[in-house]
C-alpha cells in the first residue's frame, strides 16, 4: 500500500459522517462530521482535503439488501458530482449496507446511548466504509471496482 491518509465519506442529509486513516492506511478513526446543508459545504472539504492531501476518498454507496440502489442513491450521486467539482482526487462508491446499523450496535455495546450517540453513529459509520475500503485496498490494490 502506497503511504497517505485516505478519506471516508458517509453521506447523510442533514449531516456527513468523516472518518480519515492514518499515513500507513492502518487505522481508521472518526473525524468531525460535517453539515451537509451548510453553505460553506463546498470550502468545508476543499479544506480538509488540502489540509490532509488523502490518496484517494470513498463515499458509501447505499444499496438496498437486495443490491439496488435505495432511495438516498441520488443525493449521494449529488454528493460526489459537488466533490468531482472540487478536487482531482480518485473518488471510489463502497457499498455501505449495514454500515449505520453496524455503527449502532457498536456505540451501544460500548455503553453509548442512541441519543449521546446520535451524532457519533455518522463518524462510526463512516469508520466502517473506510476499513471496508482499507481491506479491499490490501487484497486488491484499490478499495473499490468502482470509480465514481
Amino acid at each position: 500500500m502506497e503511504p497517505g491518509r485516505r478519506l471516508a465519506f458517509d453521506y447523510g442529509s442533514a449531516r456527513i459522517g468523516v472518518a480519515m486513516s492514518d499515513l500507513s492506511g492502518l487505522l481508521a478513526s472518526p473525524q468531525e462530521n460535517i453539515d451537509a446543508t451548510s453553505p460553506l459545504l463546498s470550502q468545508l472539504l476543499l479544506t480538509l482535503f488540502e489540509e490532509n492531501e488523502p490518496t484517494y476518498i470513498v463515499v458509501g454507496k447505499p444499496l438496498h439488501l437486495s443490491g439496488a440502489d435505495s432511495a438516498k442513491a441520488d443525493s449521494v450521486r449529488t454528493f460526489v458530482s459537488l466533490l468531482k467539482s472540487i478536487t482531482t482526487i480518485p473518488i471510489y462508491l463502497l457499498d455501505e449496507r449495514l454500515t449505520t446499523v453496524s455503527a449502532s450496535r457498536s456505540l451501544r455495546e460500548a455503553g453509548i446511548n442512541s441519543k449521546a450517540g446520535k451524532s457519533k453513529i455518522d463518524g462510526a459509520a463512516a469508520v466502517g466504509i473506510l476499513e471496508s475500503a482499507l481491506h479491499q485496498e490490501r487484497l486488491q490494490g484499490a478499495p473499490s471496482q468502482e470509480l465514481a
